[in-house]
């Protein structure tokens, strides 16, 4: 009986220290914290993670002037000197779009802007295009502009 009772008491013991550390964040496992208090420790370096991921991070110019780019090839059905010369249009105007939404100005000055260069962007990209895909790409910029009549208007069809 004796044998039972010590073991007994000894599996007590080592289930109430395994608790009582689970307590700590331990878990009764080391996880390599060493003192106990990891759980804080893991929840305070969450929340440092989520601070930093406040600012979206930037697409870069390539790969928007490559969307458009998807895009515009086979609907005005360019040429290899035809996308060059139009992504490097694009490469140009977006970056300069970056740099007038950063600029400290007032927002009617940055809508100014951005129309004029828009306008200029566009009487650029016209020049590289002859009279078909002229008529093209101003459709798609009229579709770009009013997306919801443009819907409507394919489904109708």
């Amino acid at each position: 009986m004796k044998p039972f009772q010590s073991l007994l008491i000894i599996a007590f013991v080592l289930l109430s220290t395994n608790i009582i550390s689970a307590q700590y964040g331990n878990g009764g496992y080391n996880n390599g914290y060493g003192n106990g208090y990891g759980s804080n420790r893991r929840m305070n370096s969450g929340m440092d993670q989520s601070r930093t991921q406040e600012k979206p991070k930037e697409i870069p110019v390539e790969v928007t002037v490559g969307k458009i780019m998807e895009r515009l090839k086979p609907e005005l059905i360019l040429d290899e000197l035809q996308v060059i010369a139009i992504s490097n249009i694009l490469n140009e105007s977006i970056r300069t779009q970056g740099m007038l939404i950063k600029a400290e100005v007032s927002q009617e000055d940055k809508i100014k802007n951005i129309q004029a260069l828009s306008e200029t962007t566009d009487r650029k990209v016209m020049e590289l295009l002859n009279k078909d895909q002229k008529e093209k790409y101003i459709a798609l910029n009229e579709e770009a502009k009013n997306p919801k009549k443009s819907k409507s208007k394919k489904k109708s069809n």
